[in-house]
This record gives structure tokens, sequence and C-alpha cells, in this order.
């Protein structure tokens, strides 16, 4: 890019970030804190909201909270400034999957679309040509999004432990440059990715990653593999752009192995992103969310197209359709791949087969962990045998919050909202997927906001009493108060 094609381009951002800024004013944005402050067991005030991952889901669920009023929150993630999320680590497409013009982030604030972003520097004309999102320019508008609305991310920052404190507080222990903290929160969001949601999943044979054998996850040096030989595992998106990936960097041959006869053909997830499903959903049934979401999981989702010819304009891709690893074991110089059809030898292996659902199961929930219903406990044992994965979920309420196994056990547990992938069975694919963002995001704040109020109503309904407005007395008719 030249100097003044560069100018141009910033000078496009600097008028959209002013446009969106006087769009923000006009919305009142953001509006006075209205929430009743509270003191911790510390003697300190306690946050209102606590957001855990300022990836895409953390920072339009922040931005949500602050459009009502809600003021008083902190944002962590335990990455550095612009490492929150996939997009810019371990995301290996060219392209987002989803269309273009999907919007989310913005919370329907025009000026803050990404269409309004990539119009901002490259024109009308620009989008018009525009296939898909440039994964690294999504990540980019992401953190324009962040600065204009003024959510303030605390990076490198983790929270190592959550737990219950009195009155139905939450205590979070952080860890970050300046050491350890404990915080207390009324209300904690956990929006940590589909990582957040479990852990990486790993078949047992390979629960501990050599040099050699890497999650999809993991920052890979592909180069490093020149000219040798790799193996992915998995069908998934991400198993196919990090066969891409390695083929680009030189990997002579790249072999994935898929354990279905074929690819998935149809993603299930993208019918079900109408508004009718994504708002409608939650008030299903049990029986009826269990038998939509099992089907969906079931089905599987393709890699997208893109990906697919990506990979096959080299001519080291294979695909072994129908084998499965049995086995990984380490060589003088390389891997063994063990299936049941026979063995390969191989420099480097990635295995891509996505994140395991279990919340429950995450480190800083030990301590509610006991007390968490999972969508295990809502169905028939045979079901939750039949479908593991999604009786792993947790079982949610309405807004997204955490449900006691045994009611009134543990009333804090109240105070935890999901927004994640884990999300996905009660509520439908809201938080994770580009669609359901803006609605999962407002569905989300206006539960929190709801619940704020309701705890203090008491307290609002006498400061009410007390309130004085004073709208007559400019004129004859106002009578002060000691006087009514």
């Amino acid at each position: 890019m030249g100097i003044a094609e560069h100018s141009v381009i910033r000078k496009g951002l600097d008028q959209l970030a002013a446009e969106a800024r006087r769009d923000l004013a006009r919305l009142n944005y953001p509006p006075a804190n209205w929430v009743l402050p509270r003191t911790g067991p510390n003697g300190q005030p306690t946050l209102d909201v606590l957001v855990i991952g300022a990836g895409m889901c953390g920072q339009t669920a922040a931005f949500a909270l602050l459009r009502e009023g809600v003021g008083n929150l902190r944002i962590l993630d335990r990455a550095s400034r612009g490492q929150e999320g996939p997009w810019g680590t371990y995301a290996r497409m060219e392209t987002l999957r989803s269309p273009k013009h999907l919007t989310g982030p913005d919370l329907g604030i025009p000026s803050l679309s990404f269409r309004a972003w990539y119009e901002a520097q490259h024109g009308a004309e620009g989008w018009r040509h525009l296939y898909k999102v440039d994964r690294l320019d999504w990540l980019a508008y992401l953190l324009f999004v962040r600065d204009i609305v003024g959510v303030a991310v605390e990076n490198e920052r983790e929270v190592r432990r959550l737990f219950p404190a009195h009155d139905s507080l939450i205590g979070a222990e952080i860890v970050g440059a300046a050491g350890q903290q404990t915080l207390y929160a009324r209300k904690i969001v956990l929006a940590c990715g589909r990582e957040g949601s479990g852990a990486r999943r790993m078949p047992p044979f390979a629960a501990s990653p050599s040099g050699r054998l890497f999650h999809s996850s993991d920052a890979i040096d592909f180069a490093r593999f020149r000219g040798g030989r790799m193996a992915v595992l998995g069908a998934s998106a991400s198993a196919v752009d990090n066969a891409a990936v390695a083929l680009e960097a030189g990997v002579a041959e790249v072999t994935l192995f898929v354990r279905r006869p074929y690819f998935p053909q149809v993603n299930k997830s993208k019918w079900a992103s109408f508004p009718g499903f994504m708002r409608g959903y939650a008030t299903l049934d049990d029986r009826r969310r269990w038998g939509f979401y099992t089907y969906i999981l079931g089905e599987g989702t393709p890699p997208p197209h893109e990906s697919i010819l990506r990979c096959t304009r080299h001519a080291g891709f294979r695909i072994r359709f129908g084998e499965g690893w049995s086995g990984v074991s380490e060589t003088q110089c390389g891997l063994t791949i063990g299936t049941p059809k026979g063995r390969y030898d191989v420099d480097a292996a990635v295995i891509a087969i996505g994140f395991d659902v279990d919340l429950v199961q995450r480190a800083e929930l030990a301590d509610f962990r006991p007390h968490i219903l999972t969508w295990g406990d809502r169905v028939p044992s045979s079901e939750a045998e039949k479908h593991p994965e999604a009786a792993r979920f947790p079982y949610l309420g309405p807004g997204m919050e955490m449900v006691e196994r045994i009611p009134g056990a543990m009333p804090a547990l109240a105070n935890l909202h999901v927004f994640n992938w884990g999300v996905t069975m009660s509520h439908g694919a809201l938080a994770g997927d580009i669609p359901g963002l803006s609605i999962g995001a407002t569905q989300l704040a206006h539960a929190i906001v709801s619940d704020l109020f309701v705890a203090d109503a008491d307290e609002f309904f006498a400061r009410m009493q007390l309130a004085e407005d004073e709208e007559l007395k400019p004129t004859q008719f106002f009578v002060a108060r000691e006087e009514r």
C-alpha cells in the first residue's frame, strides 16, 4: 500500500469515526449509570458486571450493557490487544464463512456496521466487488468498533477462580502484571469463546502433544516442516484451513483423515439463523429444544467450499475418508499415525476436532461445579448417553444464567451468565456465530438490567418518593414540598 492510498484510507476511517460518534451522541450513548452502588466484603465498591473475555462476544455484550446505562463494569482478557479470540491467532481461514452483509457487533447502528467500515476505505464500488470478509479485516473492524463505543478492555489479566460471596455476590481472583487481585461483582458474564465453553478436544491417545503433534488452536510454525509430510485429523473448516496453510507453507504432502465416509453436506445452523428461530427457540419446551439441536449437532457442518478449493490447488493434498485415528506414536524423526486401515509416517500432525463442551469442568468454576444444572440432568439417561456432548451443555435460564441443580442450594449461581458457545442448547447459536450475536447480546443485557433493578426495587421505590422535579417552579402554580 502506497503512502497516498494509506492516507485516503486513514481519512475515510477518521470521517467514519466522527460520524459514528455523532450517531452515538444522538442516541444519548452512553446514558448515565442508574444502578445503585453496593459494597463488597472487602469494603470496596462492587462491580455491577464483570465480563470475562473481550473477543467478539465479550465486547458486544459490554457494548449492549453500556447502552442500557450499566457503566460500572470491567472487561478482562488474558490475551494482549488484537489477540483476543481466534481472528488474529489460530483462525487460519482466508475469509469468514458468513456472508459479508451480516451485522452483529454494531448492535443496529449503521455507521458501526462492517459495510460502513469497509466502504470508508474502499468506497461503494469496493463493497460491491467484495466477495467475503477477510479474516484480518474482521479483526481490525472489531477493534474499530470497540474503540468508538468506549469498551475499555483490560488485557493480559486472567481470571483464575470464581467463588460465591456474601449477599450472592461473586468473587473473582485475577492474575496480571500487577500481581493477584480479588474483585467482587453482582453479575459475571462468561464470554471466553469456544475454548471457554470447555477445553480443547484431544483424543485420549494424544493427550500430551509433543513438538510435532498440535491442536489446531496452537501456534504452529508450518514452514518448519517444509518439504515434509503432515497429517490433519478432522472434517471441520479448521481442519481444512490448517491443511491449506501447511501446503502454502511448503509442506509437500498433507493428508486429511476424516472419520465420516464423506464431508457433511448441509450446514443446518445456517438454516437456523433466521429471526424466528433465534428469538423463539429458547421459549420452546425441553423436548423440542433437545430435538432441534441434537439434530443440528449430529449433522455436522461442511467446510466452506473456498477452503476445499484452497487445498485442492496443491498436488500434495490427500483425503482419507472413513479413516479416523486409533493412535499416534513418536518415532526418531517424526510421528506414526495409526488407523484401522494402516500406519502412516509423517513429520507432524494437527488434531482439528474442535473444542469439547464441558463448561462445568472449567477450573475457574470449581466452587460452583456440583450445583450447575446441565442438559444431561433434564433429559432421559438414554438420550444423554446417545448425545453425550449435548448432555454436557449447561442448562441455562431465560437470561442465559446458570441454574441450580437443587433450588436454593447456591443462589449466587444465577449471577453467572454464559455468553459463549455454551448457550447453544438452551438459546441457540446466539453467542459465537455472527448471525445471532446482536440478538444474543441484547437479550443478555436486558436480562441483567432487569435483575439489577428488581434486586433493588424497594430502594428505587423509596428514591422515587423522594425525587423532586420542580417542573412548575417558574410558574405561579408551584407548591414547595413542605407545603404539600
